[in-house]
């Protein structure tokens, strides 16, 4: 009912007006967070169906750049979660970002965690949540992939299903791999979310060193089954010391992957003490994990050099905090839960704040 509402909205305004989201997001605000966001991708998809792409998104802006060998409009993209069966890929890419990553999908189906599972926290412009990879599984995210007619680069992000024990993820992650190679710009490796029990112990040296071997060997299989080398990127957390972080930009140049992604969501409440939800278990994103992200970038830019492609998010709220991710050391940045907050004019925001910065990498 409200993605209808949503939509009819759209409808009644002049084509090339966008639409305000300050006067949308109260509407959104009341409603349960899973319940609006998912009424959000349905409002997104409609408004693109019906050629109203322009009512929810500025012109797209061109910053051209090259990278893990693809050709990106603007340093902007979507991240992993918003879109986890990559059910609206178009509709998302019609936004204005120079590139969007879909998922987390796992091999087989799962319902995620229990509900509620998904908080705001709009005093720390902030969202917690414990969705735990609830996704339709490989078969049905591969459809949809497929389906869609995107024209930005397109990353897929692959997990293991939480039934799966730790000591066997890499059986998981070498079946999303075989899965999405043949439809991905690139595959994201999630390693680094806190809502799949024992996770994040894929980070650490014992378990990390297998699991990047075994998929680079695969990957080599795939490159010669398919004839064409997809870059594969690690998608870290920001809750790591200096020696962790030092021990996997050596083993991401050891392995032969081709960048990482910095960073997911973080366990730490220091921000958010107190407010309404701040002690519900899961990930925090937004506002507070801006500076532990930045942390991560600059140690990673000083380890891995100059050319090593990073991706930077977390708590990019307005066009500064994404020019502050790519002087931190970042190559390209991603958005998640300040669309929550600011809505799609963020995206144009941030990609012209990156376009006018003299002093980027």
């Amino acid at each position: 009912m409200a993605g209808s509402i949503i939509a009819a909205t759209l409808s009644r305004l002049p084509v090339q007006m966008p639409v305000p989201y300050a006067l949308i997001r109260p509407l959104l605000f009341r409603l349960d967070p899973e319940v609006a966001h998912r009424l959000t991708l349905s409002g997104l998809r409609l408004a693109h169906a019906v050629g109203l792409t322009s009512a929810y998104a500025g012109p797209s802006v061109s910053d051209p750049v090259e990278l893990l060998g693809l050709r990106f409009a603007n340093r902007v993209g979507l991240a992993a979660g918003l879109d986890k069966d990559g059910e609206a890929i178009d509709a998302l890419a019609a936004m204005g970002f120079g590139f969007v990553e879909v998922g987390t999908v796992t091999p087989l189906p799962q319902p995620g965690n229990p509900r509620p599972r998904l908080f705001r926290l709009p005093q720390a412009q902030a969202l917690i949540n414990r969705m735990g990879f609830n996704n339709s599984g490989l078969d049905a995210f591969l459809q949809n992939v497929r389906r869609s007619r995107h024209r930005v680069p397109i990353g897929l992000n692959i997990g293991k299903n939480a039934a799966t024990p730790i000591e066997l993820a890499l059986d998981d992650y070498r079946l999303g791999l075989r899965g999405v190679y043949a439809a991905a710009d690139y595959v994201s490796i999630n390693v680094s979310s806190p809502n799949t029990r024992d996770l994040r112990q894929l980070q650490g040296d014992d378990a990390l060193d297998p699991l990047l071997r075994g998929l680079a060997t695969e990957r080599e299989r795939l490159r010669q089954e398919h004839g064409r080398s997809v870059p594969m990127l690690l998608k870290i957390a920001p809750d790591l010391d200096d020696a962790q972080i030092d021990a996997i930009a050596e083993r991401l140049v050891t392995h032969g992957m081709d960048g990482v992604i910095a960073t997911n969501t973080t366990v730490s409440r220091t921000g958010v003490a107190g407010l309404p939800h701040a002690a519900e278990a899961g990930g925090l994103s937004g506002a507070p994990v801006r500076e532990l992200s930045i942390r991560v970038i600059a140690r990673l830019r000083e380890r891995l050099g100059r050319e090593f492609p990073i991706i930077g998010v977390g708590g990019i709220l307005n066009g500064a905090d994404a020019v502050e991710k790519i002087r931190a050391g970042a190559d390209l940045v991603q958005l998640y839960t300040g669309l929550i907050y600011r809505g799609p004019a963020l995206v144009r925001e941030c990609a012209l704040a990156l376009a006018r910065d003299a002093t980027r990498n």
